[in-house]
């Protein structure tokens, strides 16, 4: 880290981001002098494509795994009931840039993966500005705020941050929903610019939520806030403090709408006047998204538990404990990050924000080793800023910093390792 300086962070932050990503890619295309250890993705692109298409050879390395069905749901939109599992952000998304730059294309190439890696990169880049930003008004020091980014560029998700997954682009609206809602805390005596930015911020996390789910958990943050409205009001009952609740609730629903519009739109499909009655169309709240998982991918508590799951257990185990302890310590204390000689200097009104984020992070660690299948703890992590927060501060406090240089080593080696497996179409995935 010492190599980098804080005084022009964000060269700094690109040198590290670009090095980083070319020893990724570098290992995904290596990885082409063995042969696959599955032929899906040749077979994918056969399909998709026909014999006759240009194949990149980055395209073909990264497409891999869940990937699959990303990119068919991109090319031939939602075509089998399993398929939504995967949200519908990043289909959308790379097959409406697709088909602005088709006319442009050659005929015979193949677009939508290469859009959907360049979405990847762009949309990391964006989230480690958009945590450098929130860390250094959080914090106000431009040590702290680019170790934590630079971290982030670093995270265990390693390859799955290039490829054409979710996970980028969640971390990339996260971070800015996260930076636009303290932005929001900030500004709380100008009460347009409060608004403005929460509301801004319900959308981005909405957007998140529309390619992840676990987007959801950031709603916290928006409850947390309309409940302090409402005991403001409670004990000064005025119109002022009473829309003081408007944004936040807004932002809410804005959230809860990047889960809601898709079950809508596959309950309209599914189980309207012209649907098939799928199974879960009779429920009292109607989810294909949890029917799936359930029924397709044998998702539910306790059900990953059994023997030969525990190898995945272990290799999730270091994310597990990091985001669990790092959550836990910032929820008791979100001043208090290493020891009680070491402060964080952060604003009264900032203090709730950062205990939500810790809990949401908790929670979702806690989902993961309950009930989601385990090892995908990895990549999920990458969107969830408290824990760079914590393993930064670690390497800031002479006493945890043999600790935190550990926890950075197994990133770095297990990033590398897994983007080996991942091009080479080997789990963990």
């Amino acid at each position: 880290m010492e190599m980098f300086s804080s005084s022009q962070p964000i060269r700094s932050l690109t040198v590290l981001f670009l090095a980083w990503k070319g020893f990724l890619l570098a290992v995904a295309v290596g990885a082409a002098i063995a042969p696959d250890y599955d032929t899906s993705t040749s077979l994918f692109f056969d399909r998709m494509y026909g014999s006759n298409m240009t194949i990149p050879t980055l395209a073909a390395r990264l497409t891999r795994w869940d990937a699959l069905y990303f990119m068919h749901s991109t090319i031939k939109g939602y075509t089998y009931e399993q398929e939504w599992a995967f949200g519908l952000g990043l289909p959308t998304t790379v097959g409406a840039i697709s088909r602005s730059l088709s006319s442009i294309m050659p005929a015979n190439y193949a677009l939508e993966p290469l859009i959907a890696i360049a979405l990847a990169h762009v949309s990391h880049f964006v989230a480690v500005l958009a945590l450098h930003r929130l860390t250094m008004l959080l914090s106000g020091n431009a040590k702290f705020a680019l170790i934590s980014s630079a971290l982030h560029i670093l995270s265990p998700a390693g390859l799955f941050l290039s490829a054409p997954y979710n996970e980028s682009p969640f971390a990339g609206l996260s971070f800015v929903g996260n930076l636009l809602f303290a932005i929001a805390l900030k500004s709380r005596p100008n009460r347009f610019k409060r608004d403005v930015a929460m509301v801004a911020s319900g959308i981005l996390f909405g957007a998140a939520t529309g390619f992840r789910s676990n987007g959801l958990t950031s709603g916290l943050l928006f409850a947390v806030e309309a409940v302090q409205g409402l005991l403001l009001f409670a004990q000064v009952p005025n119109l002022w403090n009473l829309l003081s609740m408007v944004a936040p609730v807004l932002g809410g629903l804005c959230v809860a709408a990047g889960s809601v519009i898709p079950q809508t739109l596959a309950w309209m499909r599914y189980c309207g006047s012209d649907g098939v009655g799928r199974p879960w169309c009779e429920k009292m709240i109607p989810s294909i998204y949890t029917f799936v998982q359930d029924h397709y991918w044998n998702v539910g508590f306790l059900r990953y538990w059994t023997l030969n799951q525990l190898p995945l257990f272990l290799l999730a185990s270091p994310m597990l404990v990091i985001m669990i302890k790092s959550g836990v310590e910032l929820v008791k204390e979100p001043r208090m990050m290493t020891s009680a000689s070491r402060k964080w200097t952060i604003e009264p009104e900032l203090n709730t924000f950062v205990r939500a984020l810790a809990a949401s992070q908790a929670v979702t660690a806690i989902l993961a080793m309950t009930t989601y299948h385990v090892q995908i703890i990895t990549r999920i992590s990458s969107g969830y800023p408290v824990w760079y927060w914590w393993v930064g501060n670690c390497l800031m406090d002479k006493k945890r910093q043999g600790y935190a240089t550990g926890i950075v080593m197994f990133m770095v080696m297990y990033g590398g390792i897994q983007g080996g497996l991942f091009a080479s179409f080997l789990p963990p995935a």
